[in-house]
């Protein structure tokens, strides 16, 4: 039984009781002192969805605001930003000391239309090269404040946070400031920003709110269902799909030979990890382009010199929960032996508002060389949680932690052959570590590498 229907079971009892004045006023006492004692030491009791918050805009028309920071390369990183003013020069100047900009960089700006919406100027600029591990200093369209960021490291270990469905709550607060209460290096997001589902202002609502944190340290995001906004095509001039979320969120897909903004990979730590971006909204099938692109990021991948392959998605492929039950299904099916054959060590993926961890999988059978599956849809969205787990799912042997609660998570890759994932669950001000997890590289598990088909001279007994 639930501590919340304890409590109404109790209530009642004392309502019937106080009706029929047969119990002393005592008892009654002791009841509702009972439900108290009770409700603490039940189990947690899930949070409602949070108030959304809308930030505005405080900044002259110049000014820079929704700043945030992205990676670039090896050793640069894009800085993104918008001013109301349609003069404002894509320009940022940055250097290691407040104040004393020693070097500066020109990009490029765009802008665009949403019905009768028209977007600020979107200015991109990337800079470096950059030293690893360093706080630099900058300031963008030579106005306004000052921002620092801190590049990541070039080398093992990393800390890479991740958190799903972020949206622009009171939740969403939480989990960003329990997020930056500790370092980490880069914040992976899989889909679902701003939930601004056509309402385009709550796009400029959500990079102020998120400003504080995506100005400091790289988000890496993909689109989610949200990013969508596809217009009426019968109307002339409808918006295109994803015209916000590109122009907006501009990542790296050029530089990784990506022919789309949906889909892209980086690498981080100077190439131990391997990062794959997948689009749950973009074609999918083994004649897609987005399939043929994997096939051959994937295929590039030296496990010698990348031990940690990792990659993040949208719709979950595995799922024991009533939410979006199944629509990652069609995706998993065309890719998943992509990912099994590369030995991917783990993919996260959002759209369910609720955490989930499985064992290792392969084809809905565990398989010890297939990759963990993670979802973190629990970020703070405005919807609220996905509480209708299904007991008997027939995936439910698989799943081996799941809970509807917001929160985040943290994977510290150690060096080439461990890492430790732990997810954080937002207890009012604190962040609780409900689920942890070591994990060790299936690079480095000679096993999963001898089931390699010999001609892939990346899998060596030399590993």
């Amino acid at each position: 039984m639930s501590s919340r229907s304890y409590q109404i079971n109790l209530h009642v009892l004392v309502h019937d009781a106080m009706r029929s004045k047969k119990i002393h006023a005592r008892f009654v006492f002791f009841l509702l002192v009972g439900t108290l004692v009770f409700s603490v030491a039940a189990e947690y009791v899930r949070p409602p969805p949070g108030r959304v918050i809308l930030t505005e805009n405080s900044q002259p028309p110049s000014h820079p605001q929704q700043v945030h920071v992205s990676l670039v390369g090896a050793n640069h990183m894009r800085v993104s930003w918008v001013t109301d003013a349609k003069h404002g020069r894509s320009v940022v100047d940055y250097g290691r000391a407040s104040g004393n900009y020693t070097s500066s960089a020109t990009g490029d700006h765009t802008s665009y239309r949403y019905f009768l919406y028209s977007s600020g100027k979107i200015h991109h600029v990337t800079i470096g090269p950059l030293d690893p591990g360093t706080v630099y200093y900058y300031r963008c369209g030579m106005v306004g404040d000052e921002f620092a960021l801190k590049t990541p490291p070039a080398a093992l270990p990393i800390e890479l946070a991740v958190a799903g469905d972020v949206g622009q709550t009171e939740w969403t607060a939480s989990t960003l400031a329990h997020v930056s209460k500790t370092e980490y290096d880069v914040l992976l997001v899989p889909g679902d920003l701003a939930y601004a589902d056509t309402q385009q202002p709550l796009w400029d609502t959500f990079g102020r709110f998120v400003q504080r944190h995506a100005s400091r340290r790289p988000w890496m995001v993909t689109e989610g269902n949200h990013e969508v906004e596809a217009g009426m095509p019968a109307l002339p001039g409808a918006p295109d799909p994803f015209v916000a979320y590109a122009a907006r969120w501009r990542m790296p897909h050029e530089e990784s030979g990506s022919p789309s903004a949906l889909y892209y990979s980086f690498d981080a730590a100077g190439g131990a990890v391997h990062v794959v971006m997948l689009g749950s909204y973009a074609g999918f099938n083994s004649t897609s382009e987005q399939y043929g692109w994997l096939a051959r990021d994937l295929a590039r991948v030296d496990r010698r010199a990348t031990p940690w392959l990792v990659v993040l998605l949208h719709a979950p492929w595995y799922n024991t929960n009533a939410a979006h039950a199944s629509e990652g299904d069609a995706m998993r099916k065309a890719m998943e032996r992509l990912l099994y054959d590369a030995r991917v060590d783990v993919v996260f993926s959002g759209h369910v508002h609720a955490y989930e961890r499985f064992t290792r999988v392969y084809n809905n059978e565990a398989n010890s060389c297939g990759p963990v599956y993670i979802t973190i849809g629990d970020g703070g969205n405005r919807e609220g949680l996905a509480f209708d787990f299904q007991k008997n799912h027939k995936l439910a042997r698989l799943s081996l932690m799941r809970e509807a609660s917001f929160g985040h998570g943290r994977l510290s890759v150690v060096n080439a052959t461990t890492a430790r994932w732990a997810w954080h669950r937002n207890d009012d001000a604190d962040s609780t570590i409900r689920d942890e997890l070591w994990l060790e590289s299936l690079a480095a598990n000679a096993a999963c590498r001898q089931a390699i088909s010999p001609a892939d001279d990346s899998w060596s007994d030399e590993l």
